[in-house]
């Protein structure tokens, strides 16, 4: 109701009697038939001529934040495509980078390569064809040295690939020198690009021959034809092997040499495709290495958008691969927004500049001040109340937090000390399961003392005190040897800090193949220990890597239980800033079912009475606790073996 009042009123809050009044008074009326000419010659003029410089000068900052914004959008967008299309091609490579290696383990593949007799062969292209039909791969071929194929997936076809000589294939070169091969090329035979993937066949420590697998990637650039960015992907020579607009495939991204195109007719790589350039057009280098570029007209086939106007080259490299994706984004979506935004920007300002003029007439509104000081003034109250009720709350938090550290703080002391008591019951644990060796170890030379302490009172009482010293000699031995046994149970038993230092390797496995030495002479097992001539260091807790090696190798024995001639094999190296321990054996290895729960508490596979299941639990947990890790696996020619990955000790300064 108040402002509808006051606009009856008139800016200056006056009745409409006193304006009526004052119209009637000479005075005024001349006063104001003078002042009127003055305000529309100088003032209108200057409020038009600012006016018009500020809906410029909005319009033109719009039009300058709008584009770098929409720029630096467009590349963040182009950043995430460039990462699906990444992602798209590793996924779709690396799905079948596994298969070559796979068929070198199959015996039928080794035996026909030894031996390629017509029926292995036939029931090879079988057994190709059906392998291809599941994969989904264009073709699967086998080589023998020479480079000749010897049996295919498409030994049906007319063009089928049996008998043809690869051998200046690069995929085929990079097998036998290292092992695997991979190569994007065009097909000699029935001239279909794909990536070609390769792994040698070794039977023993020769090479028999090579495994291919072609890969199509068509289904892979139909996809990226359905969106509105261009892509592309060249390889490691610059030829575009992969792209959405099918009018740049096999084209360059800069102009080949002589040289190079010889290269590429001895190779066959792309099968006398013409590799014209691509002919994009540069037109300033942006930061983050983005390019504003001009995209070629394509001419026999239109793609599924526009490529007029200027685009943004985004491009990165295949982790893993020579190749490089790019992706052009189209600039015209984001220049015409910003124009847009630069009119709404000049009308925007223009609002402001007439709203600014009509508030500047009501500025005299005293009362509207006062009004507007009244509830700042309430608001300022308001918020004062405000902050004192949050900065209780604050602090009542704060002490809750507070008093949740604490308790937290305890409650890991706890876990601590806990852990701790564990670690101890397992050490325990490991000498009460030696407990029967020990005792044997010990009644041995207690018995040796008591004969040979009464023999020799026996030859001194006779006066033959040269049998009787030799006596007491051997004695001394006995005694040194039961000494240095409890010893090492006393050293073994203690409960160590665990606080990490220098512990050399060599030592801690001696130590613990001396605690288990009688059940090794029990079980008539041969220990090896495989070690570098470097004296090896980890960083660690010398007591508590014992007894990690005293479960393991525990664990060897028991899983070799009752086998004739069980073997041990323990072996310590360096690798990358790290001290790698394995113990193997040569038991029926981790079954699927037990690998998953190994290292689980209180789970064993031993029958009752045989084990609590902590010894393993326990182990993981102190190479945990050093920055280390435990792990376990089967060997190949049968057994398992268990690493154990410790940091290794800092190097010591040079004396």
């Amino acid at each position: 109701m108040r402002k509808p009042r006051m606009v009856q009123q008139g800016f200056s809050g006056r009745d409409d009697a006193a304006i009526a009044a004052d119209r009637h008074n000479p005075e005024i009326r001349t006063t104001a038939d003078v002042m009127l000419p003055a305000l529309s010659l100088s003032r209108v003029t200057t409020l038009l001529l600012l006016f018009a410089a500020l809906t410029l000068a909005a319009s033109q900052l719009a039009f300058r934040y709008s584009l770098s914004a929409g720029m630096a959008e467009l590349e963040s967008t182009g950043r995430h495509r460039l990462d699906l299309y990444a992602a798209s091609l590793e996924r779709e490579i690396d799905k079948y980078g596994y298969f070559p290696a796979l068929l070198g383990l199959d015996q039928s593949v080794l035996d026909m390569l030894t031996a390629p007799d017509a029926n292995r062969v036939a029931r090879m292209n079988h057994y190709l064809e059906q392998l291809n039909a599941r994969a989904g791969s264009l073709s699967i071929y086998i080589l023998d040295r020479e480079g000749r194929v010897i049996a295919s997936s498409n030994w049906r076809q007319r063009d089928s690939f049996i008998g043809e000589n690869l051998f200046f294939r690069p995929y085929f070169r990079q097998a036998l020198e290292t092992g695997a091969g991979r190569f994007f090329g065009i097909g000699t035979t029935q001239g279909e690009p794909g990536y070609y993937l390769s792994s040698a066949l070794a039977t023993g420590q020769e090479v028999a021959g090579v495994a291919v697998v072609k890969v199509g990637l068509r289904q892979l650039e139909q996809s990226w034809g359905a969106v509105e960015a261009p892509a592309l992907v060249s390889d490691e020579n610059g030829v575009v092997i992969l792209s959405s607009v099918p009018d740049w495939k096999f084209t360059t991204i800069k102009p080949l040499d002589k040289a190079a195109m010889e290269a590429f007719e001895r190779t066959q790589q792309y099968n006398r495709q013409a590799l014209a350039p691509l002919g994009v057009k540069e037109l300033a280098v942006l930061e983050d290495g983005a390019r504003l570029v001009r995209l070629p007209a394509t001419t026999t086939s239109a793609p599924m958008f526009p490529l007029a106007g200027n685009f943004l080259a985004q491009t990165r490299n295949l982790p893993g691969t020579p190749w490089n994706i790019t992706v052009y984004s189209p600039q015209a979506q984001v220049h015409t927004m910003a124009v847009n935004r630069a009119a709404l920007a000049g009308a925007f300002a223009a609002f402001l500049f007439i709203l600014a003029l009509l508030l500047n007439q009501r500025r005299h509104h005293l009362k509207d001040q006062v009004a507007a000081q009244a509830a700042l003034q309430r608001a300022h109250d308001e918020l004062e109340r405000n902050v004192i009720e949050r900065t209780a709350d604050l602090s009542s938090a704060n002490e809750r937090l507070q008093k949740e550290v604490a308790e937290r703080t305890q409650a890991e002391r706890t876990l601590r000390s806990a852990q701790d008591e564990l670690v101890q019951a397992g050490k325990l644990a490991v000498i009460g399961q030696l407990s029967a060796g020990i005792a044997h170890e010990l009644n041995q030379p207690l018995a040796a003392l008591r004969t040979l302490s009464g023999n020799a009172r026996k030859f001194l009482a006779r006066g033959n005190q040269e049998t009787a010293s030799s006596n007491l000699e051997r004695i001394d031995q006995l005694v040194d040897r039961m000494g240095l046994l409890t010893s090492q149970l006393k050293s073994f038993a203690r409960k160590s800090s665990g606080r990490p230092q220098a512990v050399p390797v060599r030592r801690a496995i001696e130590n613990a193949l001396f605690l288990l030495e009688q059940r090794l002479k029990q079980a008539d097992t041969v220990v090896r220990v495989d070690l570098v001539p470097e004296e090896l260091e980890a960083w660690c807790d010398a007591n508590r890597l014992e007894q990690v090696l005293v479960n393991l190798a525990g664990n060897a024995l028991d899983a070799m239980e009752g086998q004739h001639a069980p073997v041990v094999e323990i072996a310590a190296s360096r690798r990358d800033g790290r001290i790698l321990i394995q113990v193997r054996d040569r038991g029926p290895g981790i079954s699927k079912e037990v690998s998953g729960r190994l290292f689980e508490p209180f789970f064993t596979t031993k029958e009752a009475g045989g084990g609590l299941g902590l010894g393993l639990a326990i182990s993981a947990g102190i190479v945990a606790d050093f920055g280390g890790a435990l792990s376990a696996d089967n060997l190949p020619e049968g057994g398992a073996v268990f690493t154990v990955d410790l940091p290794a000790a800092p190097q010591r300064p040079a004396s």
